[in-house]
């Protein structure tokens, strides 16, 4: 079974994801509000198999919380999948540059997060 830690500040946006998430067949999902909060959640739920990361949150962006996530050998191999409302290529650039997977740009649907984490969960 899949587990997906989904960081984003807006609640609605959390429970949009989540409900997009059990759409795809993914039922266990734990939710954080930001980076420092990613952090938290990710040294007690060490069996987080993929993260779903908002670009833009207050305390701890998006950007900085991956480059904290690769740089921590316990969290460097958890795929990644930045979550964006902007198109800017240069913020998907770098975001794939500093070790995210893939991303996707809302708003989105099931469809394209089963094909997401299914092309990186493929064994």
């Amino acid at each position: 079974m899949i587990k997906v830690l989904v960081v984003d500040d807006s609640n609605t946006m959390r429970r949009i994801i989540k409900k997009t998430l059990n759409q795809a067949g993914i039922e266990e999902i734990v939710e954080a509000e930001d980076g420092i909060d990613a952090l938290k959640k990710l040294s007690e739920n060490s069996d987080i198999d993929l993260i779903m990361l908002d670009v833009n949150m207050p305390r701890a962006d998006g950007l900085t919380t991956l480059k904290e996530l690769k740089s921590m050998p316990e969290t460097a191999v958890i795929p990644v999948i930045m979550c964006t409302s902007e198109s800017d290529k240069s913020v998907v650039i770098e975001c794939i540059r500093s070790g995210a997977k893939d991303y996707i740009v809302k708003p989105f649907n099931k469809e394209v997060i089963a094909e997401k984490i299914q092309n990186l969960l493929k064994t």
